[in-house]
């Protein structure tokens, strides 16, 4: 499959070469809002702001966003002001994003835009609610947080008297759907983690009506989107671990890349006391992956010499990348934060009493959709198992940790105590 990013409808530059966008410039194969191949739906162009910065705002006024606030990064809301959540993870990914974006020339506000969204399917308790909603959809197609993102943004938000869903740009929902890749080989067959499950249904049956081009790489801005998560989690993780006594700074001496940062500080700052050497540390840990990816993205960016966003589509790699010696850097990171920190005995505990609400609340609205507000449970009458299973855990995909629990109250006589209360190793929960 070719990937030229199909026939473009708006306002064209094609062929421009590196010009202005406000103060910012715009190399040649960044993705161009003028050039966008628009929305599903049409609409009128706006004179205040581009189509991306549309995107971007529609994202940030939704509800699913505003959600945010109260589901899980790691850590249950209730163990600390200071731990992340996913709202501020997204917020820090957003802001790396945009700092990658504006160093290789690309456009920010899509950028923003895809960082903004990316875990907008993420459901309560983070990757517990999703593995447990996964378990329980098992037989009627499963559940993913990047099928259930897409969902959200072109149907399950209602906001709009014209269309259901945000009716965003191709581009946005492009780098939504295919921010880690594409979701197809060459010949049509799903790779990577959909090769064993097959594509989500809500992905296909979306691609039926607007081709995504699922075989190609997505546009650059979404290429540093998505690294600027695994930066985001990579710095902001060893902080909230650390925060929460799960580890120590001697205990990140395992980790070479690691130990060489920390022996900088040392160097720099002698005697410096825990607290501001765990933020020197993630400052550092976030410059070194932002500037090196930037170094290596423009190494293949001078190796392929592309014209225009196309040809970072049809790439056989991705452009915007870590070098072999930070991807390892990253990979390591996720080994010992995988270890310490995701399984840790107090973390699996409260897991497995998030997992016990999730498939409690399925079990029950499953068999009595009325126990739902009437909007999630009208015309269920007739459905069939598949329709209302999907209805259920949609529903229960945009619960907050909050709400979930309330509602396991609700319809339960008892509900787990998801309060752990790490021990926090001496470092404060508020600042001083």
């Amino acid at each position: 499959m070719r990937c030229e990013g199909g026939p473009q409808r708006g306002r064209s530059r094609k062929g421009e070469p590196v010009g202005q966008n406000g103060e910012r410039w715009r190399a040649p194969y960044a993705t161009d809002p003028s050039a966008t191949r628009g929305r599903l739906i049409p609409e009128p162009f706006s004179p205040t702001r581009s189509d991306f910065q549309r995107d971007r705002d529609r994202i940030i006024h939704s509800t699913a966003f505003r959600r945010l606030k109260h589901k899980t990064q790691v850590f249950v809301h209730h163990e600390g002001d200071h731990y992340r959540t996913r709202l501020t993870h997204t917020l820090e990914v957003s802001q790396i994003a945009r700092a990658l974006a504006r160093a290789l020339g690309l456009d920010e506000d899509l950028a923003e835009a895809l960082a903004l969204s990316h875990d907008l399917g993420h459901t309560c308790f983070g990757h517990t609610g999703e593995d447990a909603l996964d378990a329980c959809m098992a037989p009627y197609g499963g559940f993913d947080h990047n099928a259930q993102a897409l969902r959200i943004v072109t149907r399950l938000e209602r906001r709009y008297a014209g269309f259901d869903g945000l009716n965003l740009t191709w581009e946005t929902l492009e780098g939504l759907v295919k921010h880690n890749g594409p979701l197809l080989d060459a010949s049509g067959a799903p790779v990577r983690r959909y090769a064993a499950t097959g594509i989500p249904a809500a992905v296909t049956e979306y691609n039926a009506i607007n081709d995504l081009e699922l075989s190609c790489f997505a546009g650059p801005e979404a290429q540093a989107a998505a690294l600027a998560d695994d930066i985001a989690y990579d710095a902001h993780d060893l902080d909230d671990g650390l925060r929460a006594g799960l580890f120590d700074l001697a205990d990140l001496a395992t980790v070479p890349f690691l130990k060489g940062l920390l022996d900088e500080i040392d160097r720099l700052h002698p005697g410096l006391e825990a607290s501001r050497k765990i933020h020197e540390l993630a400052r550092r840990v976030i410059t070194r992956f932002v500037e090196d990816v930037i170094r290596e993205s423009e190494a293949r960016l001078a190796a392929l010499t592309p014209s225009n966003v196309a040809d970072i589509r049809g790439a056989d790699a991705p452009v915007i990348a870590f070098s072999a010696g930070m991807a390892e850097a990253d990979a390591s990171i996720k080994r010992f934060l995988y270890a310490r920190m995701y399984r840790h005995p107090g973390v699996m505990a409260v897991r497995a009493k998030a997992n016990a609400i999730v498939a409690d609340l399925f079990g029950a609205f499953r068999e009595d959709p009325t126990r739902m507000p009437p909007e999630w449970s009208e015309g269920l009458a007739d459905a069939s198992e598949a329709r209302l299973a999907r209805r259920v855990a949609d529903y229960i995909a945009g619960m907050t940790d909050t709400y979930a629990v309330l509602e396991h109250g609700r319809l339960f006589a008892e509900t787990p105590n998801l309060h752990w209360s790490p021990p926090s190793r001496g470092l404060p929960l508020t600042e001083p």
